[in-house]
């Protein structure tokens, strides 16, 4: 395949995800740090990555943070140089990009109809570590006496788990359909 049909493929599943993820920030949320639960915005991205290789799929994921970014920046609490950082590799560069990772995974489990939904399941999860990362570092601040681990995790986890099952729920159904149709 080309690559301006890669990229063109690219652009239209990037803004895809884009366009998922801002009609779900239209819903009302209950976090008010950041995080939201959308409508399955990851899996374009995940798509990229499974059809057009790791190389695409992570070059997509880091044009998806930089969206992301641009659109929801949620400054670090404690204004330095070195957590301004963090914030921006633990939750956009590093948590997006990530996504970038499913052809690998899917190629490690045998490249089977079944590993697209389970090497989405993968990299969504590795994102949830990201975030985990982030509220322990940077976040824990707003843990108000509990444990800032047990915080980070729960924050985090009430709206990564849910968007890791509708993520892998997805992907079940399209991604082998898609792999099957569209093997470029």
């Amino acid at each position: 395949m080309s690559k301006t049909k890669k990229l063109t493929v690219s652009a239209v599943l990037i803004a895809l995800a884009f366009s998922l993820m801002m009609l779900s920030k239209a819903l009302p949320a209950p976090w008010l740090q950041g995080g939201s639960v959308t409508l399955a915005s990851m899996v374009p991205i995940i798509l990229i990555s499974v059809l057009l290789g790791t190389k695409w799929g992570l070059l997509s994921g880091f044009v998806y943070a930089l969206l992301q970014m641009m659109t929801g920046f949620y400054p670090p609490p404690a204004p330095s140089f070195l957590s301004l950082v963090a914030v921006i590799f633990l939750d956009y560069v590093g948590a997006f990009s990530v996504l970038g990772l499913a052809n690998f995974f899917s190629r490690l489990l045998g490249g089977k109809p079944w590993t697209i939904p389970v090497s989405g399941a993968i990299v969504t999860g590795i994102r949830y570590i990201f975030h985990i990362l982030s509220g322990i570092l940077i976040w824990g601040v707003y843990a108000e006496g509990e444990s800032v681990f047990l915080y980070s995790l729960t924050y985090n986890g009430s709206y990564m788990i849910p968007e890791i099952i509708i993520t892998t729920i997805v992907l079940a159904i399209v991604g082998p359909k898609i792999r099957e149709k569209f093997t470029f």
